[in-house]
């Protein structure tokens, strides 16, 4: 298929395809040249496109995704070196997600905060006056 078959396909941008080809993480695996020079993109490219979203979303870095699919084209790191990083991997999203869940308490006392401003004024403040006891200027 044809870059701009792909990326609508992928929901992505040419650019962004041109760019993983760029950097390596589609080879001639993925992608195969036309006698007139057009790139072809086979179906597994579809699915390595998937996996490098998939990792993204995990928060890998470029150079980790390079060192993951280089690994698994070659097979060259033991069960032990994947597990530690997979292990590694999982406890930088945990410490995300308890960043994330401290954003939406606050947001959530913000949002209450804001709506007793407007019903009961009397309520917000003491929800104001007992943050600035807890977080003091």
């Amino acid at each position: 298929m044809k870059i701009q078959e792909l990326a609508e396909k992928m929901g992505m941008s040419v650019h962004a395809i041109r760019f993983y080809e760029k950097e390596g993480l589609l080879d001639s695996r993925h992608v195969q040249r036309e006698k007139n020079n057009y790139r072809n993109y086979t179906d597994d490219a579809a699915q390595r496109l998937r996996m490098i979203r998939k990792f993204q979303g995990l928060g890998c870095s470029l150079a980790e995704l390079k060192d993951v699919f280089q690994d698994q084209d070659t097979n060259t790191k033991t069960n032990q070196q994947i597990i530690a990083w997979m292990e590694q991997k999982k406890e930088e999203i945990e410490h995300k997600k308890a960043e994330y869940d401290q954003i939406s308490k606050t947001l959530d006392w913000m949002i209450e905060y804001r709506k007793a401003l407007i019903h009961d004024p009397a309520k917000a403040e003491e929800m104001y006056e007992m943050i600035k006891a807890v977080y003091p200027h």
